[in-house]
Parts: C-alpha cells; sequence; structure tokens
C-alpha cells in the first residue's frame, strides 16, 4: 500500500486518538471513549509498526511514533512504577528504538569502526603514523600500560584491587564525558558528531595498531575485547543520536525546524538513556574484568567473544514481540 492510502485510511482515526490524548493529559477524558482507548492504542502501535516495516517517511514515523508514546504514558501512567518502566525500556524499548533509527546507527558505526579499522592498519604497516595523532610520552604511556610484565592491565600506575572502585569512577565519569560530547556536538548541524565519531575511531585505530606492531597483542586484545562490546557499541550509538539531530536541522520536511528537532531530541535522548547504561556496565567489566591478569588471555577472549554475541543478539532480537515503546 502506498504511504498516501495510508494515511487516508487512518488519517481521521489518528486525529481523534490524539484529541482523546489531550483529554486525558488533561484529565477530561470522556469515559465512553475511554472505554476503548486501549483498543485503539494497541491498534496505532500496529499502524506504526506496519509504516516501520514498509519503509514510510520518516515524518510519518516519527508522527505516529510521538502519539504511541503519549499514548503510552497514559495507558501505563497507574500502574507502571519508574522501576518497572526503566526495566521495560532496557528490555524492549531501547533495542526496538535502536532497529528504528538503523539509518543513523548504520552510518554513526561506518564512520567509527571504518576509521578504527583503517588507522589500526596503516598504523600497523606504517608505524610512524602513531606519531601524527599522539605524542610521544602518550604513546609511551599507552605501552606501559599494556606491557605484558605489569600487574594490572590498562592503566597508568601499578594500583591493588582496593583501588578498582576508583578506576570504575574515572571509567564512568571518562566514557559518559566522550559519549555525551558525541551526542550534543550532533546540534552543529550533525558536524560535531561526525568529528569525534572520526576522531576517537583514529585514535583508538592508532593505540591499536601500535600496540599490535610492537607485540603486545595478546595482553591489549585480552584486555578490550570484554568492555570494548559495551563501550564501542556506545560510543557508536552516541554518534548516532547526534547524527539524528544533526539530519533534524538540516532536513526538517514539513516540520518547522524547532518542532522537527524537538521530535527528534525525544528519540535521541532515549537513546543516550541507553548509551550510559552500556557505558556502566563497560567500566564495570574494564574495572573489574579487564585489567585482571590471573584469568589467561583465552578465558578473555572466549567471556569478550561472548559479551559481543549478547550485545549484538540483544540489539537485533530483543523487543520484537512488543510494538509499543517502553
Amino acid at each position: 500500500m502506498k504511504q498516501s492510502q495510508f494515511e487516508n485510511q487512518h488519517q481521521q482515526d489518528w486525529q481523534a486518538f490524539s484529541k482523546e490524548l489531550g483529554r486525558l493529559e488533561r484529565g477530561k477524558a470522556d469515559h465512553k471513549a475511554s472505554q476503548q482507548f486501549a483498543a485503539n492504542y494497541r491498534r496505532l502501535c500496529q499502524q506504526l509498526s506496519l509504516a516501520e516495516a514498509r519503509g514510510y517517511s520518516n515524518y510519518l514515523v516519527a508522527h505516529l511514533q510521538q502519539l504511541v508514546m503519549r499514548g503510552h504514558q497514559q495507558f501505563y501512567r497507574h500502574r507502571s512504577p519508574i522501576g518497572a518502566q526503566l526495566i521495560g525500556f532496557l528490555l524492549s524499548g531501547f533495542p526496538r528504538l535502536v532497529r528504528a533509527q538503523w539509518r543513523f546507527v548504520a552510518a554513526a558505526s561506518a564512520i567509527f569502526f571504518g576509521s578504527l579499522l583503517l588507522m589500526a592498519l596503516l598504523v600497523y604497516n606504517v608505524p610512524e603514523l602513531v606519531y601524527s595523532l599522539m605524542e610521544p610520552d602518550q604513546v609511551a604511556s599507552m605501552e606501559k600500560m599494556y606491557d605484558p610484565e605489569a600487574h594490572r592491565l590498562g592503566r597508568f600506575a601499578e594500583r591493588d584491587s582496593g583501588d578498582d572502585w576508583m578506576m570504575f569512577g574515572f571509567y564512568i565519569m571518562n566514557n559518559i564525558g566522550i559519549a555525551f560530547q558525541t551526542f550534543a556536538s550532533g546540534l552543529l548541524l550533525g558536524l560535531g558528531s561526525l568529528f569525534y565519531l572520526l576522531f576517537n575511531g583514529l585514535m583508538i585505530g592508532a593505540v591499536a595498531g601500535h600496540l599490535l606492531q610492537i607485540g603486545y597483542s595478546e595482553t591489549f586484545l585480552s584486555f578490550v575485547v570484554g568492555h570494548g562490546a559495551f563501550e564501542l557499541t556506545a560510543i557508536a550509538l552516541a554518534g548516532a543520536a547526534g547524527l539524528k539531530l544533526g539530519w533534524a536541522l538540516l532536513a526538517p520536511g514539513r516540520l518547522p525546524r524547532a518542532e522537527a528537532l524537538k521530535i527528534a531530541g525525544k528519540d535521541s535522548v532515549r537513546l543516550i538513556g541507553g548509551v550510559i547504561v552500556f557505558l556502566l556496565l563497560a567500566a564495570f567489566i574494564e574495572a573489574y574484568w579487564s585489567s585482571m591478569t590471573f584469568a589467561s588471555p583465552h578465558i578473555k577472549y572466549a567471556v569478550g567473544a561472548l559479551l559481543w554475541l549478547l550485545v549484538l543478539a540483544y540489539l537485533l532480537f530483543a523487543g520484537r514481540g512488543s510494538h509499543a515503546p517502553e
């Protein structure tokens, strides 16, 4: 079915649902109409799913998403506490949102992971290139952090296990700062997000290529493979959220730019909510697992592979049985 036919067929229902939402939000709902609200809400969720599956315009999908989110708030307002809403978002709402924004996610991932891999290959084959991005003392610090003789990996100075909680806090602040920077700079017409995705990809790639080239592959890869599943994915998703903001400003469609940005901002902020959870998990793994040397590299590789599979399966398949955003 063409989009115009789909809109003509359901436009009156959407307008009626919007009016009923307005009455509910003002606490002046009609009792008879309220009895039909659940059925109308489920029907709207199905229509949103169809619009997404058929590739209808971003304007239409965003409009239906707004109606569904407002309906969700009213539907669960008196029965879903904050904790249940958060769990629902993490179990289904966040992965569904990532899939709904797959174009921005794909673009951000291509820029970030593409630049990372390209720079790693270049530095591995032309070692001097690492100094085009990093100062010699920074390179020396990185070598010390991943020296096979180190008792704790990935740290500028030797620390005992009692300091793990301090590193946990440091990783949280550092990673969330990078993610927020990548996201918020999307307001610069998306150019800021593009820059930080590229910059972080090049920096991480340069470090990886250099450490692999000097023979520290086992200590470096066994350190990053575990928390990297959450941390690297989170950076790409933060970039996707920023690109969505930039695109709303560049191509608002039939909406005023302020309204387009407002709509895009709601989805982008929800994406960042999931990103923060990913970064908390990454910080915990990095502080309490990645830096440890008691586990053999092979065990770390196995755990890391499992975590990458879990992250991919979660983003690709979680929440497919539900059409309502959490």
